[in-house]
């Protein structure tokens, strides 16, 4: 059993979904393991992780607006706004959606379906560099 582990940073530019998959799957490629398991943990509180469809760019824009409604950003709603008025409600998106993915490797590759891929989820307003923590384990 091999185990391997990174971490990658990433630039988002502000609410909205990054395509993370080509490096995730270029890093996976360099491990040379035939199957395993691949987690992903991204190490914020204001930015989550989700596999979304990645052939029509309308459905990242209706989650993006779907998360905006759910969670508004209303002054005195919150108690918590020390970074801003989309602090709160960022700390509120990443709790219902993912922080950490695990993933299944088959033939050396993410086993995603043909729509699937990794994304991102920037729930701060503004640009941030975000970390990612990789391990794979698998043979």
């Amino acid at each position: 059993m091999k185990q391997s582990s990174t971490q990658i940073t990433f630039q988002t530019t502000g609410a909205s979904l990054l395509n993370i998959t080509g490096p995730i799957k270029a890093w996976l490629r360099e491990q040379n393991v035939e199957q395993g398991l691949l987690t992903i943990f991204i190490r914020h509180t204001s930015a989550s992780l989700t596999i979304q469809e990645n052939a029509d760019p309308d459905v990242l824009h209706d989650l993006n607006s779907f998360f905006r409604k759910l969670v508004p950003e209303i002054e005195g709603l919150y108690r918590h706004n020390a970074e801003g008025p989309d602090d709160m409600p960022a700390h509120i998106k990443s709790a219902l959606t993912q922080t950490q993915l695990t993933i299944p490797v088959t033939s050396s590759d993410l086993d995603l379906g043909i729509w699937q891929g990794i994304y991102i989820f920037e729930h701060r307003e503004h640009a941030h560099k975000r970390n990612l923590s990789l391990h794979l384990i698998g043979q």
